[in-house]
């Protein structure tokens, strides 16, 4: 069910070798303009997903949907939000985790059940999806799409629980894995995080109306107040009376995406009670304390390294400049030139700045290394710019495992750091010295005692096991 579309070298922007970001939500019950607010909110999420957007409302009579392939400004225009009308809503957007990214499978996903009107938005993905899929197709269910998220709905469809809340909590204790959920109803609209917590989930307030969304930045984007994060294995029920909190599963230890402040969350968010921003800045500075090298100056991979390379220019006392450039407006996309250009995947998206570069020894700071490819042809770039050493920083471990809970990652044999030593990356990349941040200075960052963290794509310990047939289905091993 996991579509892996490999890099094309013509007809679409080439990416940066990073992590593919999952999906947001976003909700609105109780505002009039419940459907405009939800478009403004995911354009504030467009980051964490980028190849289908879609909104559902209720008017008081029934649910319109409107799904489109594409970013959030070109899926809806003022003739398609007219369209959504009411008081209540909830939109996302999506990159495919699981199921492939045609129009079929863009949420939220709608359904007419002996329940009424549904409507569903997940960021996670299922561990058993696959499994619990098959079981239903075989007692009889039929599918519309290859999502793992339909497979929430036929259970809390064929569910005996009278209450619509209830059924879901029924249904949810079946699937394993990742999930943050926004379910609307004709009466209500319901939040709810897996009991581990893998994904993030918030709460805010405006004029009155309820407000759900993957990350806090929206909130700022639409005027709203944040109120607390939905804490993992709580539901929300939100209805015209307030919203009312439920724990209905059984507690575990939580397990929190650490990547998301190293790299998906905006800068600008707080995500599981943590400014990301000031998270990266901390990753910075124990980076450099770990790491420290002779160098003239400090520069980002933008945008994600940025605020960890402040933060190590700040505790490595070297100063911070802006060394490469990246263009925000590479469009979807572009005709390459018939004579090779070097680098030109790369070059479409950064330039360096030679004044800063010439002549200069440069920490080069970023979030990660996936491939190798492009920090590859990076500090190829720099060099060619005039810099006379590159010592390359990565303000994380060195990735040696796919993510299985919500993330787009390669398989673990195309990861570099599951097969190559540090010093073999440095070779390959060119660096003249190459270091990660350890697995402890980066929970020093996150100021966490106690754990609460996933950190599987580091260590290999998978707090909730992938079945190796779905995982061999799936391209993960």
């Amino acid at each position: 069910m996991r579509k892996r579309t490999p890099q094309r070298e013509r007809g679409t922007t080439i990416p940066l070798d990073k992590f593919r970001d999952e999906c947001g939500v976003f909700g609105v019950f109780g505002h009039p303009e419940a459907a405009n607010l939800t478009y403004l909110g995911l354009h504030a999420l467009q980051h964490r997903g980028q190849e289908s957007a879609g909104i559902v409302s209720f008017n008081g009579r029934g649910m319109n949907g409107e799904r489109r392939i594409g970013q959030v400004a070109e899926a809806f225009d003022e003739a398609v939000l007219g369209r959504l009308r009411g008081d209540r809503a909830i939109g996302h957007v999506r990159y495919s985790t699981a199921g492939g990214s045609g129009l079929a499978n863009a949420q939220p996903l709608q359904i007419s059940s002996h329940r009424g009107e549904l409507a569903v938005c997940h960021n996670g993905n299922l561990v058993n999806g696959l499994e619990i899929r098959d079981r239903l197709e075989r007692e009889g269910s039929i599918f519309g799409t290859t999502a793992d998220t339909e497979v929430i709905l036929h259970l809390i469809a064929r569910s005996r629980q009278a209450l619509l809340e209830d059924a879901i909590v029924d249904a949810l204790r079946e699937v394993k894995g990742a999930y943050s959920l926004a379910f609307l109803a004709a009466d209500r609209m319901i939040g709810v995080r897996d009991p581990m917590g893998f994904r993030p989930l918030s709460l805010g307030k405006l004029d009155g109306a309820t407000i759900l969304t993957s990350e806090s930045c929206a909130l700022d984007l639409i005027g709203a107040e944040f109120e607390r994060d939905v804490m993992p294995g709580e539901m929300v029920v939100v209805k015209a009376d307030g919203a009312h909190f439920y724990s209905p599963f059984e507690k575990q230890r939580h397990r929190q995406c650490i990547f998301e402040h190293v790299y998906f969350s905006r800068p600008d968010s707080f995500v599981f009670g943590r400014s990301v921003g000031r998270v990266r800045k901390r990753l910075g500075a124990e980076l450099a304390r770990e790491a420290p090298a002779e160098a003239d100056v400090v520069v980002a991979v933008p945008d994600s390294g940025l605020f960890a390379a402040q933060g190590y220019s700040e505790a490595a006392g070297i100063p911070f400049e802006f060394g490469l450039v990246r263009n925000h407006y590479v469009g979807r996309t572009f005709i390459e030139p018939q004579q090779s250009i070097r680098n030109f995947g790369v070059r479409l998206k950064l330039n360096p700045v030679r004044a800063v570069l010439e002549g200069k020894r440069v920490v080069l700071v970023d979030d990660s290394i996936v491939r190798g490819t492009t920090s590859r042809k990076i500090v190829q770039m720099v060099k060619a710019a005039g810099a006379v050493e590159v010592h390359m920083r990565i303000s994380c471990p060195p990735t040696v495992g796919p993510c299985y809970y919500g993330v787009d990652t390669p398989n673990r044999g195309e990861l570099i750091a599951a097969t190559h030593s540090v010093e073999e990356i440095r070779k390959h990349i060119g660096a003249n010295s190459l270091a990660y941040l350890s697995l402890q200075g980066m929970l020093r960052a996150m100021e966490e005692d106690a754990g609460g963290f996933c950190t599987a794509c580091y260590t290999g310990d998978y707090p909730i096991p992938f079945p190796e047939q779905q995982a061999t289905q799936l391209g993960l091993l």
